[in-house]
């Protein structure tokens, strides 16, 4: 039995469309983290609005001076247009939430327990900020927010 070159296209076409249904549907960048709460949030798609993703732990001192500063300026950031999430890399929810109880936090803590978001996003330290643009393009990654960040983030 020979089989024509259209009929050819179409089996591959089928096959490739057949392949494609069984496979996850999540895009491979997708970083899905909990919450404090338990609830996943996609890292990679934050409702098609500008990013920053702030990498912290509790025992780093610099962390703790950039989270105060974060904090402050949390609520303009959020006029703004901005999603601000503060994610803390490799620690428990209860060793997170007992370091939080001296800091009324006003941003999203999400919990990178494993370090796979800081892996992924190639975190060369502590703190780290990332500032993913509305079209999901990490646009900076810096130890320190950047002051031209609005325009990075706001084009």
């Amino acid at each position: 039995m020979r089989i024509s070159r259209k009929g050819a296209a179409i089996f591959l076409v089928l096959t490739v469309i057949l392949a494609l249904s069984f496979t996850n549907t999540a895009l491979a960048g997708d970083i899905i983290l909990n919450d404090l709460e338990s609830k996943p949030v996609n890292l990679s798609a934050p409702a098609g609005k500008p990013a920053i993703l702030f990498f912290w732990t509790t025992w780093c001192p610099y962390c703790r001076t950039e989270l105060r500063a974060l904090n402050k300026m949390y609520p303009q950031m959020e006029k703004e247009g901005l999603t601000v999430f503060a994610v803390n890399i490799g620690e428990t929810g209860y060793k997170v939430e007992r370091f939080l109880k001296n800091y009324a936090l006003n941003m999203r803590v999400l919990l990178d327990k494993e370090g796979q978001a800081a892996e992924n996003y190639e975190i060369g330290g502590v703190p780290t900020y990332i500032l993913i643009d509305k079209s999901g393009k990490v646009v900076s990654l810096e130890h320190r927010l950047p002051e031209d960040y609005k325009s990075l983030l706001l084009k």
